[in-house]
């Protein structure tokens, strides 16, 4: 078998910036809590525990054991550093670069009187977060379905997406909206907050489905952009798996496969992704010996 490496994928800037100012911290001896997991990937969190970094999802339960309060690549609402600095705990703010520009665009749009209407997951932290600066305005809908749409929306509405979404879903997303509803709309902003580097991933991975007849998706499988890519692989026809650590992968899956693709999400790490495939590269000798 080959082995193809997609030519971009893995950490993306905004994660690693977040992992090493959080490492930076330990090393200098700060008591470190994360309000939630820094990124969606165990191998990483795991990591950074061990560097005594602890890991909290309620907001109450930060600074019992810690003075300072790690804010993850995700971002929070636009109250919820103002209230943990209230109570007296240090902040260290790593929310990515494009989920900061997602939050402005919200809080920008909600001042102007429009409606913020989010693609994305309702459960994602970064979602719920850009919904905290909406100032009470905003609404989530999760599909292109507009399932979750209400039957009423005010005049003014403006449109924005979970940065990890793909342009594609996007465009669609904003087109079924306005002919599902252009006779409630008189004005619409729409504002691209999707992640360059995101959009690079995809873009890497799609281009890698022409050269593999068998694509492994390496990164958490709680990590909307990893995902992303595993939907995007199989859209394009492409047999594809996705793991999260080498001990997933199958013999059975590789049997009568000759180019194999390998990708990896903005928050899967460089060791992760070697693992992957210095295993395949195992199963490879092992199927060719059975021979």
């Amino acid at each position: 078998m080959k082995i193809h490496r997609a030519s971009d994928m893995g950490f993306c800037f905004g994660v690693r910036r977040a992992v090493d100012m959080m490492k930076e911290a330990a090393a200098n001896g700060t008591r470190v809590t994360t309000l939630g997991q820094v990124v969606h990937n165990p191998q990483v969190v795991a990591e950074l525990e061990q560097t005594g970094i602890k890991v909290k999802e309620d907001r109450s339960a930060v600074g019992v054991e810690s003075d300072t309060v790690a804010i993850t690549a995700h971002g929070v609402g636009e109250t919820v550093v103002r209230d943990i600095e209230a109570r007296g705990l240090k902040v260290i703010d790593t929310t990515c670069q494009f989920v900061s520009r997602s939050q402005r665009a919200a809080r920008n749009l909600a001042e102007r009187g429009f409606t913020v209407i989010i693609f994305g997951d309702p459960t994602h932290p970064e979602v719920k977060g850009v919904l905290g600066w909406c100032r009470g305005r905003g609404i989530v809908i999760k599909n292109e379905s507009l399932e979750d749409l209400p039957d009423y929306l005010p005049s003014k509405i403006g449109v924005i997406s979970q940065t990890t979404h793909t342009p594609e879903r996007f465009a669609v997303f904003v087109a079924n909206l306005m002919r599902a509803r252009i006779d409630q709309i008189t004005e619409i902003r729409v504002v691209n907050v999707l992640c360059n580097a995101t959009t690079s991933q995809q873009a890497a991975t799609r281009d890698l489905t022409e050269d593999v007849d068998l694509m492994i998706v390496v990164g958490g499988h709680n990590s909307a952009n990893t995902r992303h890519l595993a939907e995007l692989s199989r859209a394009n026809g492409v047999e594809t798996y996705h793991v999260e650590t080498a001990a997933e992968l199958k013999f059975e899956w590789f049997d009568g496969h000759e180019d194999i693709g390998v990708t990896a999400g903005a928050s899967t790490p460089d060791f992760s992704i070697d693992a992957v495939v210095e295993r395949i590269e195992e199963i490879d000798a092992a199927l060719s010996a059975a021979v």
